[in-house]
Parts: C-alpha cells; sequence; structure tokens
C-alpha cells in the first residue's frame, strides 16, 4: 500500500504503532483533534482518513462529510467496535472499521483496500 494516511487521535503512540504496521512506501500523518484533521485535510491530499469514532472535538461523522467531498475514504476505529456499530458506519458511508487493539494484518488489508478505492476514483 503506497499510501498517506491521516490518523486522527488523541493518543501518539497508536500513530506510532500505526505507522510500524504498515508497508514501505505509505505515510501515516498523525492530526491529534478534527480540528487538526481538517487543517491536514485541506492543507494534503490523503487516500485514507483513519478516525477514533470518538475525539475530544467531535466525532467520526464530523469529519464524514468532508472526507466524501474530498474523495476520501474514512475508516473509524474503536475500542468497543460491535457489529451494530460496524453496520451504522457502513450505512452512513464509512468504508470500514477497525477494533482496537490493532491486528497489522486486518489493518494492512483495510487500509490497502481502501486506498486502492481512493486511487481508483483518482484522490490519490
Amino acid at each position: 500500500m503506497d499510501s498517506n494516511v491521516l490518523f486522527v487521535s488523541p493518543y501518539v503512540q497508536d500513530a506510532n504503532s500505526l505507522a510500524e504496521m504498515l508497508d514501505e512506501g505509505s505515510t501515516v500523518v498523525h492530526a491529534s483533534s478534527l480540528k487538526d484533521a481538517v487543517s491536514r485535510l485541506r492543507a494534503a491530499n490523503f487516500g485514507v482518513v483513519l478516525t477514533e469514532a470518538k475525539l475530544d472535538d467531535g466525532n467520526w461523522l464530523d469529519l464524514l462529510e468532508l472526507t466524501r467531498r474530498l474523495g476520501t475514504e474514512l475508516v473509524v476505529t474503536d475500542a468497543w467496535a460491535d457489529a451494530q456499530f460496524w453496520a451504522l458506519a457502513i450505512n452512513m458511508g464509512a468504508y470500514d472499521m477497525l477494533a482496537q487493539p490493532f491486528d497489522g494484518t486486518e489493518v494492512r488489508r483495510v487500509l490497502a483496500s481502501a486506498s486502492s478505492s481512493a486511487r481508483s476514483a483518482g484522490v490519490v
């Protein structure tokens, strides 16, 4: 997966762990808040946004419309991810959901698929 991933989370250590899981050629940019994420999305192209479901200044739904307009795929992550939340996220327009703690194989699979979808849409 060669892509820029914007990871929105207040947890820097999760961003570092995520970066270690991804293949060479992939870059993880960390945004610690919704406000920071919006600023970064307006300044650069990202194929995928991976966001915590809940943020101190908003939630994943606040990013959904912006990522749709930009043609960027949104993947939601949550420690309490269950089938009901996954279905809600998908039905609302998220690309997929990743449960925490992260499993490297699943992270690579989901983000590569989301990145491929963004590339075919002409985003990256």
